[in-house]
């Protein structure tokens, strides 16, 4: 089998394609919106941190282990860790291209089971998010072969 699956991935969504053969077209296999992705933390419902007093009188403001939208963002790319491992686990596939921005591809990357990263074979430095599932081969020529 050589079977690639290439992730285009942001923070407000991933679209997952599969490529048989090099040089042959990508076909688009999910298309997984994250609207909540694209939200900042204010707007997750989040606030300003509490505020306790000590036994002198000063005031302190709790630190949040992590912010809303951070989380979010985590959760999201553990998801999509878990449908590669998911495709791994039923051979689907034996080689795995990353794509996405810098700063989500490493919440992604590390999110990735050890077998799984074994599998991939190119990452790609690009928020491709916003770019027609037609055009995706274009934008990845220089990096990879499909």
């Amino acid at each position: 089998m050589s079977n690639t699956w290439i992730l285009v991935a942001h923070r407000g969504g991933a679209r997952l394609f599969e490529s048989k053969q090099p040089g042959k077209d990508l076909s688009l296999l999910h298309d997984i919106p994250h609207p909540e992705g694209r939200l900042k933390s204010k707007d997750l419902g989040a606030d300003r941190p509490g505020r306790s007093v000590d036994s002198h009188g000063t005031r302190h403001a709790f630190v949040q282990e992590q912010e809303p939208a951070a989380h979010v963002t985590e959760q999201f790319s553990k998801q999509l860790a878990e449908l590669l491992d998911d495709g791994r686990t039923q051979h689907r596939y034996s080689n795995l291209v990353l794509v996405a921005e810098p700063h989500f591809l490493g919440i992604l990357r590390a999110a990735l089971s050890h077998e799984t990263a074994a599998l991939v074979t190119a990452v790609v430095n690009k928020d491709l998010g916003h770019v027609e599932p037609r055009d995706i081969p274009k934008h990845l020529s220089d990096a990879i072969r499909l």
